[in-house]
């Protein structure tokens, strides 16, 4: 079979590929949210709000040296496939090497330096070996981003849905009963690792062994300096995710921390969503800029953003309303962190239009891109700072702290989303939009509809209100919001006759 033949979208064009791709990580993110629950309660019932706080401190630097070890290749690798200089065997192989060198670098620099990741000190053995988890973690990213290029989601879903959340579910559980001090710091590892294995087997099938391939240096080096400006810009979203953590933990305590890491972690979940569309539409993206159709770029990300924004709205509606409810499974103590949660949730939302414009940004104007991102976290950086200055001026409790970080998060994820939008529109010259009022009609009925389950007993409020929620605002965006394109995310059979050139003839 040939390259272009493995390369082709599926039938139905980009937009029945987007759809395609979406879908099936959708599916993933129900699998994940079943998944990262009982992660929740376990961790926050058996080891607590102060322990969750010091393991999510870590993991903040500990993932900040995966992202850097990446050097921009999540996103990358579809351009250097595209180009096709080499064969496809041999530029995953080029890649692989870069990130073992300089997560290898990374990881040992944290192992020789553990207090970036226990400032506070009192870490055991085997929390001193999370960096192990660097080297897993990047070639995780990379073997995915390779897979999608071929339009094989499949493994994604496989790797980060189910895999990995449910080993470290498992793991953490049984940690406690065996090592209760380094529980999670042992399930983070096995989770790691059993997502990597999920990942490069079938990599190797897909692609093959690189065979005849040598690394060398100055090719390795030009691929490190190109990717220079994506790996900036990788380490920066991923900074907004987690630049309120590091703050949050030099003013707040570590159960303080521990709240707010819950509240990111249910959060987090919607923004799985669109993530689902990232590694599909790079190589849609990537191919219509070869051929110089700016117009398509814009419909795809405007179709691609609403369908994200429709998606995440509702999930939020759905977990955000009963708040509460939702935060006290973890535990009574993480309760505090509701308002963090609501705002963290909004934050999601906001952020689609950023999301879904630096997927092309990042083609065509990868500095431009670059500054908007640098100056988004600059803001969040401060604002979360002002926050938690005014919260120990006024002495107000430590939940606020974690309300004013995601506050912080918030407003500046929409300011990126607006300042982004507006660049990739003049450099298209096309509009580039993903709101549209349908969502406020989806959304009146769901919030009613929440009202009502709140009042009811917590169980009942849970079992009973959250699908009540999603099913109104389904219905609704369903019947007021979907278009034909918009249907074909959840339409299996995108043949011939769900094309989008047979809807535009019809």
């Amino acid at each position: 079979m040939s390259a272009a033949a493995n390369n082709a979208a599926p039938e139905g064009g980009d937009i029945a590929a987007l759809a395609k791709g979406g879908r099936t990580n959708f599916f993933g993110f129900l699998l994940r949210l079943a998944a990262r629950m009982p992660f929740l309660f376990i961790a926050g019932r058996l080891y607590g709000a102060d322990a969750l706080g010091r393991f999510a401190y870590a993991l903040v630097a500990v993932e900040l040296a995966a992202q850097l070890a990446a050097l921009g290749q999540k996103r990358g690798l579809a351009q250097q496939l595209s180009r096709g200089e080499q064969p496809p065997a041999h530029i995953i192989a080029d890649g692989m090497v870069l990130s073992i060198i300089t997560g290898s670098i990374l990881a040992t620099l944290l192992m020789l330096f553990p207090h970036v990741m226990f400032p506070s000190g009192g870490f055991t053995q085997i929390d001193w070996l999370l960096p192990l988890a660097v080297i897993p973690f990047t070639l995780t990213d990379i073997a995915l981003s390779a897979l999608a290029y071929r339009y094989d989601i499949g493994t994604t879903v496989k790797a980060r849905s189910v895999v990995e959340p449910w080993t470290l579910s498992i793991a953490a559980a049984c940690g406690f009963f065996f090592l209760p001090h380094s529980g999670l710091a042992l399930a983070y590892i096995a989770s790691i690792f059993a997502a990597a294995l999920t990942a490069l087997i079938p990599l190797f099938r897909a692609y093959g062994l690189p065979h005849g391939w040598t690394p060398h240096p100055f090719r390795i080096w030009k691929l490190a300096m190109g990717n220079i400006p994506l790996a900036a810009a990788d380490a920066v979203e991923w900074g907004t995710r987690r630049i309120d953590i590091a703050i949050l933990g030099q003013f707040a305590s570590p159960s303080a921390v521990g709240v707010y890491w819950a509240a990111q972690q249910v959060a987090s979940l919607p923004s799985k969503l669109k993530s689902s569309f990232e590694p599909i539409l790079g190589p849609v993206i990537t191919r219509n800029l070869i051929e110089k159709n700016f117009s398509a770029i814009a419909k795809q990300v405007c179709q691609v953003g609403f369908w994200i924004t429709a998606m995440q709205a509702g999930v939020a509606l759905a977990l955000g309303i009963p708040g509460e409810a939702v935060m006290g499974l973890v535990g009574p103590e993480f309760v505090g962190g509701t308002g963090a949660l609501a705002f963290l949730l909004i934050a999601e939302v906001v952020a689609a239009t950023a999301v879904v414009s630096e997927a092309a940004l990042i083609y065509v104007a990868r500095m431009k891109n670059l500054w908007v991102s640098l100056t988004t976290i600059s803001l969040q950086a401060g604002l979360t700072v002002a926050f938690m200055v005014a919260v120990d001026r006024y002495h107000l409790p430590d939940h606020y702290s974690a309300s004013g970080a995601a506050l912080a998060l918030a407003l500046a994820l929409g300011f990126a989303s607006i300042v982004k939008g507006f660049i990739l529109s003049r450099l298209l010259r096309e509009p580039v939009n993903n709101w549209r009022w349908a969502l406020v009609w989806a959304a009146a009925p769901a919030i009613v509809v929440g009202w009502i389950a709140i009042q009811l007993p917590e169980w009942l409020e849970l079992s009973l209100g959250v699908p009540l929620i999603l099913g109104v605002y389904g219905w609704m965006i369903w019947n007021k919001g979907f278009g034909p394109e918009d249907r074909l995310l959840f339409r299996r059979n995108v043949g011939k006759k769900t094309s989008v050139n047979a809807a535009e003839d019809k």
